[in-house]
């Protein structure tokens, strides 16, 4: 079965950065685009960013320029590397897959941005 399993959340300052990890099992990891959603409290869930099969990127405008997807196929991984975090980034963030006919999500780790 498909599963998604992140790590690497916390609690940092405003400034500071993180490395978020989703580690992919139960499908053909390298043939499907992958996905960072994130969820602030009171809000819907937001995409951040999109890394094709073939390494193109796409960001959200609030994290364009700071924030940088990446994947592992060797690792069936997907990185979000978080710089210049800023409080308005808290939020728990989601690993996603879209197989057809139905979306895959993580369990999804917290980041927090706090002094």
């Amino acid at each position: 079965q498909v599963q998604l399993v992140e790590s690497g959340g916390g609690l940092v300052q405003p400034g500071g950065s993180l490395r978020l990890s989703c580690v992919a099992s139960g499908f053909s990891f390298s043939r499907y685009p992958m996905r960072w959603y994130r969820q602030a409290p009171g809000k819907e869930r937001e995409l951040v960013a999109t890394i094709s099969t073939g390494g193109s990127r796409n960001y959200a405008d609030p994290v364009k320029g700071r924030f940088t997807i990446s994947r592992d196929n060797a690792k069936n991984t997907v990185f979000l590397q978080m710089n210049s975090l800023k409080p308005e980034d808290t939020a728990v963030y989601y690993c996603n897959v879209f197989i057809p006919q139905r979306d895959y999500w993580g369990q999804g780790t917290q980041v927090t941005v706090s002094s």
